[in-house]
């Protein structure tokens, strides 16, 4: 079952369920793909939408709701805060675990020390190793942060 179908089906289950709060984050998640699609088809290189376009569109919803989530903290709007953080519930359901701030800390020193890397300047080919081999597990902000202070030694 295709990440899009899963998503489908959970919606017609909210439905069912009457949840209102994971109802209008479907809804939003579908519109995204909706777009996705329309993008896709009209764009020079066409193509279908597939899981990964679908994991993009989730990993930046989730992180426009963090980004707004940090927002209402600082102005004590917790009715809003719940609200967007029922949705990034939601929305991390359909991603790979993402890995902690140890695992992620402990795989940057190992590819570093395997690497070679010494400094700032060799931070893209660590990144570009990362990526390779954790595209869906690794926060990347987190990452760079770590290789920052990894390599400034």
């Amino acid at each position: 079952m295709s990440l899009r179908e899963k998503i489908g089906t959970d919606y017609k289950n909210a439905l069912k369920s009457k949840d209102k709060n994971k109802i209008s984050t479907y809804r939003l998640i579908l519109a995204g793909i909706k777009d996705l699609d329309i993008n896709n088809r009209s764009g020079p290189e066409k193509k279908e939408t597939d899981d990964e376009d679908v994991k993009k569109l989730l990993k930046k919803m989730i992180k426009q709701r963090s980004e707004s989530i940090e927002v209402y903290k600082k102005n004590n709007r917790s009715d809003l805060l719940e609200i967007e953080q029922g949705e990034v519930a939601v929305l991390t359901e359909y991603l790979p675990k993402q890995l902690s701030d140890e695992e992620t800390k402990k795989i940057c020193s190992d590819i570093v020390s395997s690497s070679g890397a010494s400094s700032i300047k060799d931070m893209g080919k660590v990144m570009a190793e990362l990526k390779k081999n954790y595209a869906d597990t690794v926060d990347f902000a987190k990452a760079g942060m770590i290789l920052k202070e990894l390599l400034k030694k």
